[in-house]
């Protein structure tokens, strides 16, 4: 009986042992299912009654689909493969009346009664078919079948084609003429064979009848060599858009896989490198009305040949005036189809226009340019093909939209009839997700008003004016508002506690209730740190945002840590779990230990506003880095640190950042461990680093300057170097010349991890571990005493 008891209590309070000892990096890097199972990816059913969301409390290889029943929102279960089945796809089309959904399934039309939840096929169709959709009035239905565009009659129930583009030319399409050799031949033969002749004569005369009684040959659109894509019908069935692509020639790297299960070493086909030729996108019009194809006419777009100002720095290199490439998305059709905006963005992204498109003749007006002399990006406004927030008012007439005009992405609508343009949103905070509401008199938006680390949802009525805060839990609420508006489903977590599921009503000052618990006990057995958000001053005086560990006063060994986070434009310093939560974990380890750990969203870090994302143009390694040298100084004088006991790590960007740490601020950091990091700009990706360092070929300037290599000689501290062989993001091409720099120049106070099995992110947990391993024994090693 004392036996049983005693297992008992292990079983209920085993956690809490294990947790009166110290973490350990073996016990944190194991599979992340050891803290328990959270939810993600909210939605709702179309009645309002169900929430769906993805977990996994099996602890399956993958996570499965569950629901919540608003009846009993106590439980949830497990959805059947048969009530999955049911569902329309997530990309089927509602009409207007929000009562019915269109999709395609193979080469069948398929109709869904949202009421009833019944779906029937309404068409068979011979090929495959495509992205289906309501035209304006619901009682017909476009869809595309082999790159054309064809409409079905709900009432016939017939279809019929109403555009005819082919690939290829008309001259491929007709006989090939004969060479001459060959034309010579057939005449020769022709002349000596009566029988021949007189049977060809026969024959031309026969088609020379057949062709006078014949009807005219219908008109063809031919998209030559270039590829088609993006077919889009207008709501009133007047006019199909389309784009042409035609894609440059770019040399791509190879990645060798090493440990390839076949035994042979295998080429890994990824990405180029900066300085890609430019994709290039036209955008043509199908006249239904006439029967024929014009393209739009871009040339008209003020500033298409301006320069940027960076050629100043260049004055014995020739500039050309010259349109720049375009790339071109949309059309945004308005409701009753009697408006068009396509959204245009110049390819070297310093321009994104806002233009009217006047779908009779494809000309163009433009209503709105944003020019960022650095790079246009931001919350809502888009990037490369994707036109970001933009859509319709009811009305017709008002298009809205997100930009960075007022140094913050906030929100925008614009009259295309007067040119007229409103800023809804204003402050220093950003804008995310806005949604029109069901009855059109408001705005439901999600924005960063109560802090640059939290996010709540609020409403506005249409035309702006006072916003109303709906959440009120602090952190981060990921709202999914339900079909019928009156609930909330909330995807909720603080900087200590994952992600969980709350329901919440749609009223000002309600209570969320917590629907979710899947933290394990063994994870709630340890407290986990609740990080203290500060702000330091850099030496341009901007105030630097970062989560600051600290450790009991009586464990402070007087060393310090800072991490660096990756992907360049990404927020860290949010009271919010963290996709970082490995990293977060190891951070209480080393506060543990008596380390202070420093998280800094330093300069081109996300959520602070257009100046704070741009402050990184064409000098990588510069406000980034001083912000790491600044923060390094903050801790010596206001918490204890003590000079030449700071450590710095980060993965990707922040690897790059750890490396110029350690080759140009070698008197402020001991040791830094640089992960999977970028050592040279000029061998990483086009559609990121050209937007921030320019061409290499055009601003060899700013490489040169944001570049590690170029400074290895400056290492005079302890670097460790780790790096995944398979990674195609930031190739293991770029260690292997740093680690040939660093030999040249006979440096011997570094070392080199390889991990042959592993991407960009790490997977398996041994890696993981290995890693960190090395990490915190770089720093026990060279920070403590």
């Amino acid at each position: 009986m004392k036996q049983r008891l005693f297992i008992l209590f292990f079983l209920l309070t085993g956690s809490q042992f294990l947790f009166s000892q110290q973490l350990s990096v073996e016990y944190i890097m194991r599979d992340p299912s050891w803290m328990g199972h959270f939810p993600s990816n909210l939605r709702w059913s179309d009645d309002s009654q169900t929430i769906y969301f993805n977990y996994n409390p099996e602890n399956h290889p993958g996570d499965s689909l569950y629901k919540i029943e608003l009846s009993d929102p106590q439980r949830y279960l497990k959805v059947s493969r048969a009530e999955r089945q049911s569902f329309a796809p997530a990309n089927a089309r509602s009409n207007g009346a929000k009562t019915q959904k269109v999709y395609a399934e193979g080469n069948e039309l398929m109709l869904y009664t949202i009421q009833t939840k019944d779906k029937k096929s309404i068409l068979e169709w011979p090929e495959r078919l495509s992205n289906p959709t309501f035209l304006y009035g619901d009682k017909k239905i476009a869809f595309e079948s082999k790159s054309n565009i064809y409409i079905y009659d709900i009432e016939s129930g017939k279809a019929r084609k109403v555009t005819n583009i082919q690939s290829g030319s008309k001259s491929e399409n007709r006989p090939t003429k004969l060479n001459e050799r060959d034309e010579w031949l057939k005449e020769d033969n022709l002349q000596l064979l009566q029988v021949v002749r007189e049977r060809e004569e026969a024959r031309e005369k026969r088609q020379a009848y057949s062709e006078s009684f014949a009807k005219p040959e219908p008109y063809t659109f031919y998209t030559g060599s270039k590829q088609l894509s993006n077919l889009q019908i207008c709501p009133d069935g007047s006019y199909v858009t389309f784009s042409l692509i035609t894609r440059a020639e770019n040399k791509n790297t190879i990645v060798p896989d090493y440990t390839h299960l076949s035994g042979y070493t295998t080429n890994l086909n990824t990405r180029s490198k900066v300085g890609d030729q430019p994709t290039r996108v036209e955008m043509g019009i199908y006249n239904l009305l006439k029967d024929t194809v014009y393209m739009v006419n871009t040339s008209n777009l003020p500033g298409l040949k301006d320069l940027p100002d960076y050629v100043k720095d260049y004055p014995n290199k020739k500039w050309e005036a010259k349109e720049r490439d375009l790339l071109l998305s949309g059309p945004y059709f308005s409701t009753d189809g009697k408006h068009a905006v396509i959204n245009v963005r110049s390819f070297d992204n310093k321009d994104r226009w806002i233009a009217l498109l006047n779908l009779d003749n494809g000309t163009i007006k433009s209503l709105d340019r944003q020019r960022d002399e650095a790079w246009i990006a931001g919350p809502g406004i888009g990037w490369s093909f994707s036109g970001g927030t933009m859509g319709w008012l009811p009305d017709n007439k008002h298009i809205y939209f997100q930009s960075e005009e007022s140094g913050y992405s906030h929100l925008y609508v614009l009259d295309v009839t007067k040119g007229s343009k409103k800023q809804l949103t204003s402050g220093t905070f950003e804008v995310f997700d806005p949604k029109i509401s069901n009855n059109g008199k408001y705005w439901f938006l999600t924005t960063s008003a109560v802090d640059p680390g939290e996010r709540h949802l609020y409403m506005m009525p249409l035309m702006g004016g006072k916003m109303e805060q709906l959440t009120s839990m602090t952190g981060n609420n990921d709202v999914a508002i339900s079909p019928d508006e009156k609930n909330f489903a909330i995807l909720y977590s603080y900087s200590n506690k994952p992600w969980e599921i709350f329901l919440q009503a749609n009223e000002v000052g309600a209570e969320p209730k917590q629907l979710t618990f899947g933290q394990s006990e063994e994870f709630k057995a340890y407290a986990w740190r609740d990080p203290e958000i500060v702000r330091f001053k850099a030496e341009d005086g901007a105030r630097v945002p970062a989560r600051l560990y600290k450790p009991d006063p009586e464990k402070s060994n007087g060393a310090a840590v800072i991490f660096v986070h990756g992907a360049g434009y990404l927020q860290n310093v949010h009271k919010w779990w963290s996709t970082y939560f490995r990293e977060y974990m190891f951070h209480n380890l080393l506060t543990d230990l008596g380390y202070t750990v420093l998280d800094i969203d330093y300069r081109a870090s996300a959520g602070y506003g257009r100046d704070w994302r741009t402050g990184i143009y064409r000098h990588m390694g510069g406000k980034d880095l001083s912000d790491q040298v600044d923060g390094a100084k903050y801790l010596i004088e206001e918490h204890g640190v003590q000079p030449g006991k700071i450590g710095i790590y980060g993965g990707s960007y922040g690897g790059f950042i750890t490396l110029m740490a350690l080759f140009n601020a070698s008197d402020v950091f001991t040791s830094g461990a640089a992960l999977r990091s970028v050592t040279d700009w000029a061998h990483y990706n086009h559609g990121y680093t050209s937007n921030i360092l320019n061409e290499p070929f055009n601003d060899p300037i700013a490489y040169r300057r944001s570049s590690p290599i170029y400074f290895a000689e400056g290492l005079k501290g302890h670097l460790l170097i780790a790096h995944g062989m398979l990674d195609v993001n930031v190739h293991f091409q770029d260690v292997v010349r740093l680690a040939q720099r660093l030999i040249e120049l006979g440096k011997d106070n570094w070392e080199f991890a390889v991990y042959p099995v592993e991407d960009h992110g790490f997977i398996e947990p041994s890696s993981w571990t290995d890693e960190y391993k090395r990490i915190l024994k770089l720093f026990n090693d060279t920070l403590i005493d």
